[in-house]
């Protein structure tokens, strides 16, 4: 099994001190994975950035959960489906859409379904659509800008997503009672 250190502020490269200290903030603690990608300052930089921005994009909360779940259980990472199971609960995201998406189950709505298939297309693809594919996604309701936004948010999710599985983060206090394996998987 690999593993890869797990810093905090006193054994963190200088450069990721202060990056470390802005998730201490945000977050009341310093996220695992975000100690493990402190060991090189311009990883944890750009999965921070990347972050906020897909925080920022045209999605809603529920859509968010949607694209992160969707890739986190696709990956298999044991870190981040647990992890954003209990960010999903934080964000009043509806449990039944979380408990679909961890255990591979088509969403009830129409809309968020459309959003979930279109996201592994791509992940499974990698990036090779089809205009059908496009067009499936348009008529839910969905645009380009929603398609390159999943491309930003699959950006992030390959950083914390492959991280987690050379490093092998142990999942966060706060996480483990969603603990969450491909192999448990409820279809």
């Amino acid at each position: 099994m690999t593993k890869l250190k797990v810093h905090n502020i006193e054994t963190a490269p200088e450069d990721s001190k202060a990056l470390l200290e802005n998730s201490q903030k945000a977050y009341g603690m310093i996220p695992g994975l975000h100690g493990v990608l402190a060991g090189t300052p311009k990883i944890l930089e750009a999965y921070q950035t990347l972050h906020e921005l897909f925080v920022d994009s045209s999605f809603n909360n529920e859509e968010l959960t949607v694209v992160w779940q969707t890739i986190n259980v696709e990956h298999a990472c044991h870190y981040c489906v647990p992890a954003h199971t209990g960010i999903a609960k934080m964000m009043k995201v509806d449990d039944a859409i979380t408990e679909a998406l961890r255990n591979e189950t088509p969403l009830e709505n129409a809309k968020l379904e459309a959003l979930r298939a279109m996201t592994l297309t791509i992940v499974r693809n990698r990036g090779n659509v089809t205009q059908d594919d496009l067009d499936t996604f348009y008529t839910a309701g969905y645009g380009e800008q929603q398609v390159l936004e999943i491309i930003l948010g699959l950006s992030q999710k390959v950083i914390s997503n492959y991280t987690n599985h050379i490093a092998n983060t142990p999942v966060d206090a706060g996480f483990k009672k969603f603990a969450w394996s491909k192999d448990n998987v409820v279809a």
